[in-house]
């Protein structure tokens, strides 16, 4: 059985055990009613309705299907012929009873019933078993039977046509949804292979224009001047990005893109603040609040004193740094001082003092120095001098 097919088995199944619960116990109600059945009947009647509302309840199981139905009938049908016992004119309460038994709740097997030529014929027999036992019941307790039949006939064709529209619904809905998702893969499919063929197409221009670049430098490629002159300046920026501070270039190529050439001390300062604050350590700043060097300079300044601050949190022992910054006419210096531990100076190799020998290179190319005092237990001071 197909996937389409247990979902309209489903459905058919739960409305069918829906319509059939709903009447059963509508026609409980009525039978319970004072005077509709003596004692006795009334009691045996509450078996049959237990019967039919337990085999009603089993149809959503979709098992043995042929076995439940037949039983609703019976029950359905003995609980109409159970009226004929007590040999008298049944009463309202009594005949909406018999009606709710005969029209729904025998009824509700015309939902499942429409699904193959073995229920149907079950739903004819059935049908025709209803009717009869509704006639002779109605017929021979001499009540009105006018208005049972009539609401029998109508319940049966409208749960039959009830069935037949889901049947016949339920299959198509399903393959439109099917047939949506089918549409769906291929329109997924197509777009993965327009991706894949875009990819390709990319590809393709890189590897032709990669070849006519390589033609148009004659098969050199670039220079080896051109090579380190951008790794310069990929160092530069690196250099930037490492001291925390956004790059501002001042030219791209051929054009200029600032009409200065030197940059405020202040602002990078502050950059270096923070980033070691992120870090745990506290620099307090004294002094000069804005400086102006040229850029050469203030990387090779702001190089020396992240230096500086980085042997403070690593080897002194305190969170906490001073840098006082003043300058003059000529020169910007900057005093660096911690209270921490401190060390001998005589007694430690020069390459270990916390300045590598490019640091200090970098300083002197542009024209400045630095000096270092300490002793232990005082802590240490780091005088970087640049010119303006």
């Amino acid at each position: 059985m197909s996937r389409i097919q247990k979902e309209r088995d489903r459905l058919l199944a739960s409305t069918a055990r829906t319509v059939g619960l709903t009447a059963t116990a509508t026609a409980l109600i009525c039978l319970s009613v004072p005077g509709s059945l003596p004692l006795p009947l009334y009691l045996a009647s509450l078996v049959l309705v237990v019967c039919l509302a337990y085999a009603q309840w089993q149809l959503a199981t979709l098992l043995r299907l042929m076995v439940w139905m037949p039983v609703i009938v019976v029950a359905g049908v003995a609980l109409i012929l159970i009226h004929l016992l007590p040999g008298s004119p049944l009463g309202p309460s009594a005949i909406s009873a018999v009606g709710v038994i005969g029209a729904a709740a025998v009824a509700c097997v015309c939902v499942l019933a429409v699904t193959s030529r073995a229920r149907i014929l079950l739903l004819v027999v059935s049908a025709l078993a209803t009717l009869a036992a509704l006639g002779v019941t109605l017929g021979m307790t001499q009540s009105r039977l006018i208005e049972p039949l009539v609401f029998t006939v109508t319940g049966w064709i409208a749960l039959t046509a009830t069935g037949i529209w889901l049947s016949r619904t339920v299959p198509r809905t399903l393959k439109r949804i099917s047939t949506m998702s089918r549409a769906y893969r291929v329109e997924r499919q197509a777009s993965e292979t327009e991706a894949r063929r875009r990819q390709s197409a990319r590809l393709l221009h890189d590897t032709v224009l990669a070849t006519l670049t390589l033609l148009a430098h004659s098969g050199v490629g670039v220079s080896h001047g051109a090579l380190r002159e951008q790794a310069a300046e990929d160092a530069a920026l690196l250099r930037q990005l490492r001291l925390g501070f956004t790059p501002d270039p001042a030219r791209s190529g051929d054009y200029k893109l600032k009409p200065v050439e030197e940059s405020a001390l202040g602002k990078t300062l502050e950059s270096v603040k923070q980033r070691f604050r992120r870090m745990g350590l506290e620099v307090n700043w004294h002094g000069a609040g804005q400086v102006l060097l040229p850029s050469d300079v203030l990387d090779a300044f702001l190089l020396a004193l992240g230096e500086c601050l980085e042997n403070v949190r690593r080897h002194s022992g305190v969170n906490e740094a001073h840098v006082t910054i003043t300058d003059d006419e000529t020169n910007v210096r900057a005093m660096v001082t911690d209270a921490g531990k401190g060390f001998d100076v005589a007694t430690i190799d020069t390459e270990r003092l916390g300045f590598t020998e490019s640091i200090v290179a970098r300083l002197r190319d542009v024209g400045g120095n630095a000096r270092l005092f300490s002793s232990p237990g005082s802590g240490t001071t780091v005088v970087l001098e640049v010119p303006k």
